[in-house]
């Protein structure tokens, strides 16, 4: 990961194979103002089928987003640094000890028009399989997916969802009885590419 950061990331390449479609109107590389920074933590821990990384599935009682699986994190407050901001969240939202993470690098900054956030997704590495505790009210479930689950080409979907009147064409993954989508997805989607395992969920095109 390490290596992959500092040679170069393939950022909106890797992230817009997992990215619906049409998106009207986005505009990926231009930011408006007063778009806010969020960080989240793709946590990897070495499990039974190799690596695996913790997703959370989000309490329908939440006013945005709600039952969507994502990824540890939130908005960076003042003077915090990404880093920092990746294991605060993930500590509030699962339980996290942020002392047993190791931050690896960052992967490419992923603009969210409907939440007016930039996504930082930061790496980290735990030794050993973590403690983890669902926040009351916030996260409804945790996933502990292998990595080998979201790189079987057997776990990328497409399917037809329908919004305010128009069809659009998402690609998904499908893991631990989970639909992930959306910015979740397109981060994962840079993961996979930088080991090597770029999902194509327009191969038949």
């Amino acid at each position: 990961m390490r290596a992959a950061a500092a040679a170069g990331l393939p950022g909106l390449v890797a992230q817009l194979r997992m990215a619906p479609r049409p998106r009207p109107g986005w505009q990926p590389t231009a930011w408006p103002a007063g778009t806010r920074r969020a960080a989240a933590l793709l946590l990897l821990f070495p499990a039974s089928r190799g690596a695996a990384l913790v997703l959370t599935v989000r309490s329908r009682a939440l006013p945005t987003h709600p039952g969507q699986v994502s990824l540890p994190g939130g908005a960076v407050q003042p003077g915090e640094t990404l880093d920092a901001a990746a294991l605060r969240e993930a500590h509030e939202e699962v339980a996290l000890d942020p002392r047993a993470v190791r931050i690896v690098a960052p992967l490419t900054p992923l603009h969210i028009p409907v939440s007016g956030f930039a996504l930082h997704p930061i790496v980290g590495v735990s030794d050993g399989r973590p403690a983890l505790h669902a926040a009351d009210g916030e996260v409804a479930r945790i996933l502990e997916v292998p990595v080998a689950d979201l790189a079987d080409p057997a776990s990328v979907r497409r399917s037809t969802d329908v919004r305010a009147g128009r069809e659009y064409d998402v690609p998904s993954f499908a893991v631990a009885g989970e639909r992930v989508w959306g910015a979740t997805a397109m981060v994962l989607a840079e993961l996979l590419w930088v080991i090597g395992c770029a999902p194509d969920p327009w191969r038949a095109e």
